[in-house]
Formats: structure tokens, C-alpha cells, sequence
């Protein structure tokens, strides 16, 4: 069989359930992996699945695969990716895989993967879908077996929260596979905390999840300021993505997050790396630097950040995304339920209120991130085309992933999305005037280029 080449993507397999997905996928996947981590010399595989309707008997199929493969399925069950990552740990376990669909729409479904030695994305993925195709699985006996890692996932988490002063905090699970990650750790910290959509839903009736989307936050903003707390949580439908609200409603975005986090790690660790992806605003690189941090500008995409984390011991990392990654007293992957406790921690004891923070942040005016379809054939063509030619004009710019250009009045960036038909770019300057200049810039090479520029 041949698996559908559009779910193969560079972080992981996504597809639509029905579609491009099916259980016989699933249980061909689950033989793939086996084989990959037999021939590694390991066996054991923990196995986790988020709340979509479909994920139990996608996750059913793929422990067929597993183990016919002659690997020995972990079965962690309901939760979190944030979850399966602990448990890979705490059973020290070869290897892991999600069933997830993440922030997608409820028909989609896919599989996260990661080894004991680190991710597993880009040309990992598309060997699993090569052995496939051969047919070349490792056969045995294996075994499976239930072990929940449920409360000790909780309570660990719990652990490391360390604040002074109790917070009124409102949540939104978004009816993701957080929700009763999130009710148990609410029932242990001290405040006062509102809880909102935290029955695990896979229909997702209240409202995407997906905590990038300012619509998506809408339910939370209200909640917020009608109750008077001083802040709002969010997570995707995973549960490794966080979005976050102040007091008076505005929203954090990830390089904010990432920069209130920092003052926290480098409080303790001066002159630690801290790691942020390439669309990030220059404000949370000075500010690293400024609180005495080495700052580190690096690739999009959680597997490629957590990669360079191993390879750098950078104790914090993240992304516009919001994809937090803490490796300081914890176990440095994405888990933003975690995030959470280590933010609360640091307001608690910061003496002030999230929303007097965010008034003191550095201002810059930014576009959105932008997003326009370009065909796969395409894409990268026309970025290394721009590339070449910035590069004749002596342009300064970062290269790390795509081109990041600084001028007098900010910076642009064009990229190659990894997992979509599709260009991405930003514009951060310190007034509109400039703002406008930087995107008269980019128009420019996008023009010179043949793509239609998009609207900003």
C-alpha cells in the first residue's frame, strides 16, 4: 500500500480522517515506526491520543502496527502531547507516538513521533512512508499493555509552581485534550480560577482551538474582564500551544510570552541561551540580551527548535506559535500547560499585574503573519531567488530559515512554510511610516519574483 503523500509532512503525518486518513494507515503507520525503532535497537513505544472522535480507533490501529511489528505498546491513553512526551520519559521508553490532529478541524488526525534520542521530523517522516510503500516492516510478537501516567503528569507539573500571592486566572481548554489535565491542576494551585471548556470535545463546539486566532480568545477575553481576573490561559486542541490575555483583554502573543519567561530563567541562569523562531519580534532579542541572555534566532517548527536546544543546552525556547519550550527544572519540550504554571509563578511573585508588564513591553508596530498560497514547486524557488538577490545588494539579513532583513527601520521576512502550499511573511518597524516602507520592500522582491503579493 501507498500512504497518501500529503499527510507526510515535516513535523509529523496529518491528515483528513476519511480522506487522505484512514484506520489501514494508521495500523500501516504503527508497522513503519515499530521497524524503525526495532532496527534501532529498541522496542518499546508509548502511545497516547487526543479527544477527536476518531483518534481511539486510530489509535486501536496503530498499536496493531506496533506490535506487529514485535515492539512492546505503552498505552498512556487520553491526554495531552505534552503527556506522551512525560511518559516517554518517566518509563523511559524507546519512543512515543501521539494520535493528534492538533488545532485542526475535527475531520483532521494525524501522529506525532519522537524518539528517546530526540525528534522525529523531516526525512524521518519520509522514510516511514518509503517503508510503507516497500513494505519492508519488521515482523514479531509484540506486546501492549495500559499504563496511566495521568496524575503523575499533573502533579509534576504542579510541582514547580512557585508563586507568592494567589491569582484569578480564567482557562479555556477549547474542549481540547488538556481540559482534564487543566481541572486537576486548577483543583491544586491557590487563586481562584474560572474554567471554560474543559470537557473534552472533539467536535470542538465552542470554538476552534486554536489560540493564534484572536477570534478564538474571544470567549476567554470575556470571561476575563467580566470576572475581573487578572489574566486568561489558552490552550490548543492538544494542549502544547498556549495563548494568553490580560487583565484588560489584550493578547500576549508568543514572543511577549517568551520574553516575561525570560526574565524568570535568566533571573536564575545568567547568561543562559534562550531560543526564538525567526518570525519573532527584534524587542524579545534585545531584551534577552539586555537581561544578561545569550539570544538565539533559529528555524521554525517545534521539532527543529527542540533539536537545537539538545544541540545548544538552551534552557528556554519558543515560537510565535506559542510552542513554549523550558528545559529549566524541567524536561525542555513543548508543554504549555507547564508554561502556564511557570508564568503564574513569575506574576505571583513579580508584585505587579500582568496588564502593568504588558504596558511596559517594548512597542513596535507589526503586520500579522502573513500567509499566501504559493505551489510547493514554487515556494522555495522564489525564496532563494530573493535570497540571491539580497545578497547582490548587500543586504543585511539572517538566513537561519528563509530571509529576515534588517533595515534602519526594522525588519521583513519571507519564508517557506514547512507544512502548507504556502509563503509567510512579517514586518516589524517602530512606526507605520516605516512599516509601510519595509512593506513596500518586500512587494518589491515578491514582485521581481512573479507572486502576487498579498494584501497587508
Amino acid at each position: 500500500m501507498r500512504l497518501d503523500p500529503s499527510i507526510l509532512r515535516a513535523y509529523d503525518i496529518r491528515g483528513i480522517v476519511g480522506q487522505t486518513l484512514s484506520a489501514d494507515d494508521a495500523e500501516a503507520i504503527g508497522r513503519a515506526f515499530g521497524t524503525v525503532v526495532r532496527k534501532a535497537g529498541g522496542r518499546s513505544v508509548c502511545v497516547g491520543y487526543d479527544g477527536r472522535l476518531h483518534s481511539p480507533a486510530l489509535e486501536a490501529a496503530l498499536v496493531d502496527g506496533l506490535t506487529g511489528a514485535g515492539a512492546r505498546a505503552i498505552r498512556v491513553g487520553l491526554g495531552p502531547t505534552p503527556m506522551l512526551y512525560f511518559a516517554v520519559k518517566r518509563f523511559e521508553a524507546d519512543a512515543g507516538v501521539m494520535v493528534s490532529g492538533s488545532h485542526n478541524p475535527p475531520d483532521h488526525n494525524g501522529f506525532k513521533f519522537l524518539t528517546s534520542s530526540g525528534p522525529f521530523h523531516g526525512e524521518d517522516i519520509v522514510e516511514l512512508g518509503r517503508i510503507v510503500a516497500r513494505g519492508a516492516f519488521e515482523s514479531g510478537r509484540g506486546t501492549r499493555e495500559d499504563r496511566s501516567v495521568f496524575d503523575a503528569y499533573v502533579e509534576r507539573i504542579a510541582l514547580d509552581y512557585d508563586g507568592e500571592r494567589p491569582l484569578e486566572v480564567a482557562w479555556d481548554a477549547g474542549n481540547g485534550s488538556a481540559g482534564e489535565a487543566m481541572r486537576m491542576l486548577c483543583a491544586r494551585l491557590p487563586g481562584t480560577h474560572v474554567l471554560l471548556n474543559e470537557e473534552i470535545d472533539g467536535t470542538f463546539p465552542s470554538h476552534h482551538p486554536d489560540p493564534t486566532v484572536e477570534d478564538n480568545l474571544r470567549q476567554l477575553i470575556d470571561a476575563v474582564t467580566a470576572r475581573g481576573c487578572e489574566l486568561g490561559i489558552a490552550f490548543d486542541g492538544d494542549g502544547d500551544r498556549i495563548g494568553v490575555v490580560d487583565g484588560v483583554g489584550r493578547i500576549l502573543w508568543g514572543d511577549q510570552i517568551l520574553m516575561l519567561l525570560a526574565r524568570d530563567v535568566l533571573a536564575r541562569h545568567p547568561g543562559a541561551t534562550v531560543i526564538a523562531d525567526v518570525k519573532a519580534s527584534q524587542s524579545l532579542f534585545d531584551e534577552i540580551a539586555r537581561l544578561g541572555g545569550v539570544p538565539m534566532m533559529w528555524s521554525t517548527g517545534h521539532s527543529l527548535i527542540k533539536a537545537r536546544m539538545a544541540e545548544t543546552g538552551a534552557l528556554l525556547a519558543g515560537e510565535m506559535s506559542g510552542h513554549i519550550f523550558i528545559a529549566d527544572r524541567y524536561f525542555g519540550y513543548d508543554d504549555a500547560i507547564y508554561a502556564a504554571v511557570r508564568l503564574l509563578g513569575f506574576l505571583s511573585r513579580s508584585g505587579q499585574t500582568l496588564a502593568e508588564i504588558r504596558d511596559r513591553l517594548p512597542a513596535a508596530i507589526a503586520t500579522p503573519e502573513l500567509r499566501f498560497r504559493c505551489d510547493g514547486s514554487r515556494k522555495f524557488a522564489a525564496v532563494e531567488e530573493i535570497r540571491g538577490r539580497l545578497r547582490e545588494e548587500g543586504a543585511e539579513m539572517s538566513e537561519v530559515d528563509g530571509v529576515r532583513v534588517r533595515t534602519g527601520d526594522g525588519w521583513w521576512l519571507l519564508r517557506a512554510s514547512n507544512t502548507e502550499e504556502a509563503l509567510v511573511a512579517r514586518c516589524e518597524a517602530a512606526d507605520e511610516d516605516g512599516l509601510d516602507r519595509l512593506k513596500a520592500s518586500l512587494r518589491r522582491q515578491l514582485d521581481e519574483s512573479g507572486v502576487d503579493a498579498p494584501d497587508m
